[in-house]
C-alpha cells in the first residue's frame, strides 16, 4: 500500500531506543527522507543510519531540553534534506527506580518532566514555527504516549504525570492550533502498552512481573517496537491518516487497568 511518505522530510526524536530504531527504518523503507535524532547512543544511531534503506538521511545529536539545540538540530535537518513534513516526538525517559511519590526528589520530578514533557514542547514549538515560514502544506506529528498516562503506575507518578500532560492537554490544545497555521496539518499520539525494547530489560527479566502484567492484556502478548513503528507511519501518512487528528491510538493489546487472566491462564512463551 502507498503511504504517500515517499521523498517526504521526518524528524525522529530518540532514534537510538528500540522503537525508535524501528520507526526509522520503516519511514525509510516508504523512501522519506529521514533525520534521526540522538541524545545518547551514537554509536547504535551510527548503526543505524548505515542500515537505513534511503539515499537521503542524517542523524543529528541534541539535549532536546536545551532551546539553542533544538534549533540548532532543525536548522541542520531543513539544511540537509529540506522543510520538514513529519515530526514524530519519540524520545523520552523511564525512570529505572520505583519511587512513590512522597519519596521523590523535586530533581527526579523536573528531570522526567523536562525530558518527556518539556523536550517534546520545544520541539513541536520549534517545529511549527517553520511550518509556518516554509509553509508546509500537510504537516504531520506524531507524540508518543503512554499507558501510564491513562491508567496511572504507582512507583512512577513523575512519568504518569508527563505522558498524561502529552496525551491530553498537549495534544487536544495542539490539533486546533495545527490546524489553523496549516489547514491540513495533523497531530496524533500512539500510546504503546508493554513493549519489549531495551528499556523494558530490567522488566523482561522479571518473570513474575512479566506474568502479572500480561493478565492484563486481552491478547496476552507484549508489544514489539515494529507495532509501535507501523501505528506511527501510519498517522504520519496524509494518504491513509489525513482524517485523523487530536487521537491517540492505543498500541497495547486491549491492555486494561484491571486483572483479565488467572496466573495459570498466561503463557510467557506464547506472549514474546
Amino acid at each position: 500500500m502507498d503511504t504517500g511518505l515517499s521523498g517526504k522530510t521526518v524528524v525522529i526524536t530518540g532514534a537510538s531506543g528500540g522503537i525508535g530504531q524501528e520507526v526509522a527504518r520503516q519511514f525509510a523503507s516508504e523512501q522519506a527522507n529521514v533525520a534521526a535524532h540522538f541524545c545518547t547512543g551514537q554509536d547504535r544511531a551510527t548503526a543505524l543510519l548505515e542500515s537505513l534503506e534511503t539515499d537521503r538521511k542524517i542523524v543529528c545529536d541534541a539535549d532536546l531540553t536545551i532551546e539553542k539545540q533544538v534549533r540548532s538540530m532543525f536548522d541542520t535537518v531543513e539544511s540537509s534534506l529540506g522543510s520538514i513534513d513529519v515530526l514524530v516526538a519519540n524520545a523520552g525517559f523511564w525512570p529505572p527506580e520505583d519511587k512513590p511519590i512522597y519519596e521523590m526528589t523535586l530533581e527526579q520530578w523536573n528531570r522526567t518532566i523536562s525530558v518527556d514533557l518539556t523536550s517534546v514542547f520545544l520541539c513541536v514549538r520549534e517545529y511549527l514555527r517553520r511550518v509556518v515560514e516554509q509553509q508546509v502544506q500537510a504537516p504531520a506529528i506524531v507524540m508518543i504516549g503512554s499507558t501510564a498516562g491513562h491508567f496511572g503506575e504507582a512507583g512512577h507518578g513523575d512519568y504518569a504525570a508527563s505522558k498524561a500532560g502529552l496525551m491530553h492537554g498537549m495534544l487536544k490544545s495542539l490539533k486546533n492550533e495545527i490546524a489553523r497555521v496549516a489547514p491540513r496539518g495533523r497531530i496524533n499520539a500512539v500510546c504503546p502498552g508493554w513493549t519489549l525494547t531495551p528499556m523494558a530489560r530490567k522488566f523482561a527479566a522479571d518473570e513474575k512481573a512479566m506474568k502479572r502484567a500480561l493478565q492484563t492484556i486481552a491478547l496476552r502478548k507484549f508489544g514489539k517496537p515494529g507495532d509501535m513503528a507501523s501505528a506511527i507511519v501510519f498517522l504520519a501518512s496524509n494518504q491513509l491518516a489525513g482524517h485523523i487528528t487530536g487521537q491517540t491510538l492505543f498500541v497495547d493489546g486491549g491492555m486494561e487497568g484491571r486483572i483479565l487472566y488467572r496466573e495459570e491462564e498466561v503463557d510467557l512463551s506464547e506472549a514474546i
